[in-house]
């Protein structure tokens, strides 16, 4: 049996059974710490997992034995954790989003360029079978050229989701609301099939959450790219439930679409399914919740393979600060407290 990689994750909140459910499930991987400022939280989590814990992800850095490094912290706190630990020699899988701003991204993204170990983003939506299939199509050209895009995100966050983590909904710790946090899945997924962007257009709204948080519950844009796809985009914190991620793209010979958590071909006037649920997630194994999609252990598992084998992972700095981009372009527009 090879030698095993050693693994810490800091931030044992709502995600961190998610991560070290995975990395306890992988042979090649060993948790060896745990990190909260909650030393409670932490303590709780070493003795689930059967490692040690410690109060400040400082500790991980003299750690010889530790190699990759789960960031699942509140967002202000990625970019200068990963920065540290980057430079420190370990490699570090971040939760999205790369940095709760745009400034913080791009000192980031310049770290991780100029260390050897790596940084991965986890956009785990890119691993969901429907997803792999439609880049497939696109990649093929079987349907001809993209046209356009739709993604349509409605979620619902109440005050006691605010109220149970107060750095959310905050621009100075979470740094946006709905298109920061939730929506970003789906705004990697329209740049990823639609490539280069030339401009965005949109605006941010408070409405049914103004009396909870200083940030956007609701946003929409229209994204126009270099080889001449338009998508728009409509995202919102404030529906009464959770709904499934709508997707459709329109190519020259037929249109793709993505309807509970089923991908459909139209063509010719005939609908056809073309595959099976977009994740694998079953909520008896699978920590989390169904609509997150449950490709984060595909995601996990793939980074750590990039790690041992010395290769480029491929959900990295320049892809992670895209989707950034386009929303502190949107925070702009809006003439709001933008990413900054």
């Amino acid at each position: 049996m090879r030698e095993q990689t050693g693994a810490a994750i800091v931030g044992c909140g709502t995600i961190f059974p998610v991560h070290a459910g995975a990395v306890s499930r992988m042979e090649a991987a060993g948790l060896k710490l745990v990190v909260d400022t909650d030393g409670r939280k932490a303590e709780q989590a070493a003795a689930e997992y059967g490692c040690e814990a410690a109060t400040d992800y400082r500790a991980i850095l003299e750690r010889e034995d530790i190699q990759v490094v789960h960031l699942c912290t509140p967002h202000h706190l990625h970019a200068e954790m990963a920065v540290a630990l980057l430079q420190a020699g370990k490699h570090v899988l971040c939760e999205k989003p790369m940095a709760h701003n745009l400034q913080a991204a791009e000192r980031l993204l310049k770290t991780a360029q100029d260390t050897p170990a790596q940084l991965g983003i986890v956009f785990q939506n890119r691993y969901n079978a429907i997803s792999q299939k439609i880049r497939e199509v696109i990649d093929s050209g079987a349907l001809g050229k993209l046209l356009g895009m739709k993604g349509i995100v409605t979620w619902h966050r109440g005050r006691d989701y605010y109220a149970g983590s107060p750095w959310r909904g905050r621009w100075e710790t979470e740094g946006g609301g709905v298109l920061i946090n939730q929506a970003i899945h789906t705004l990697d997924l329209l740049q990823w099939f639609g490539g280069e962007i030339t401009s965005v257009q949109g605006n941010v709204t408070t409405g049914i959450l103004a009396d909870t948080i200083e940030v956007e519950d609701t946003a929409h844009a229209g994204i126009a790219f270099k080889d001449g796809a338009w998508a728009i985009f409509y995202a919102t914190n404030a529906y009464v439930t959770n709904s499934p991620v709508e997707l459709e793209l329109v190519f020259e010979a037929g249109t793709l679409y993505q309807r509970d958590d089923h991908l459909y071909l139209k063509q010719n006037g005939a609908e056809t399914r073309l595959d099976e649920p977009a994740s694998s997630y079953n909520a008896n194994t699978v920590p989390g919740k169904a609509y997150w999609g449950g490709s984060h252990e595909l995601l996990i598992s793939d980074f750590y393979d990039h790690v041992r084998e010395g290769r480029k992972f491929w959900i990295d700095e320049a892809e992670g600060i895209k989707s950034l981009r386009i929303i502190s372009e949107l925070y702009r527009l809006s003439k709001t407290q933008e990413l900054r």
